[in-house]
């Protein structure tokens, strides 16, 4: 393996990790709990839907990288994929709520496991669409 293979995996990687950082760190400005309080907390539910949520976006950034000519190519790619999971897991929210009566957020922050899962899968779900069509 040459340096520059090694060098550019190194740029690749240390790029994509403060990427997925960002990105989670701005998803978080969006949930209505505190992710790492809750966790803190023991609340096993949130910890669920975070690491769903943590897989969601890597799987994304990872199709991303794979799929893009550049670096930046795959950091514009892996923003606007995630701008369009936030938009589809709002929605999700919303007809959960209105339709089934169901408040993700809230069972989530309250402890119930299948409103974690439910919450965790929608977004492993719109990965695994957002990321098909990259």
């Amino acid at each position: 393996m040459s340096w520059d293979i090694l060098l550019q995996i190194l740029v690749w990687t240390g790029v994509g990790a403060v990427l997925l950082a960002v990105l989670m760190y701005l998803d978080s400005l969006f949930t209505k709990y505190k992710d790492i309080a809750e966790i803190k907390a023991g609340n096993t539910a949130v910890a669920v839907r975070l690491v769903m949520k943590l897989f969601a976006q890597g799987y994304i950034l990872s199709v991303s990288i794979n799929t893009s000519w550049s670096l930046w190519e795959a950091v514009l790619v892996s923003i606007v994929a995630f701008v369009i999971l936030l938009i589809l897991e709002q929605v999700a929210r919303l007809l959960f709520k209105g339709i089934a009566g169901l408040d993700l957020d809230e069972g989530t922050r309250q402890g119930l496991i299948g409103h974690g899962l439910l919450g965790g899968g929608l977004q492993l779900v719109g990965a695994f669409i957002i990321s098909a069509s990259l």
